[in-house]
């Protein structure tokens, strides 16, 4: 599902990212090679962030 429509970023990607190390939603559009255009996406990227964090023992 998309979860950034200005940058085309699914939730997949994002997931793959934020398991790879992402721990702010800038380095997430960062390692996607592009940045917050709308900033729309950016509670739902925080969320899954926080999410990944809290799974991953950080």
């Amino acid at each position: 599902m998309y979860v950034c429509m200005c940058n085309a970023l699914t939730d997949k990607q994002i997931a793959a990212v934020v398991a790879a190390g992402a721990d702010r939603p800038h380095d997430v559009y960062a390692a996607c090679g592009c940045r917050a255009q709308c900033g729309g996406c950016t509670g739902t990227i925080l969320s899954m962030v926080r999410a990944g964090c809290s799974a991953g023992g950080k």
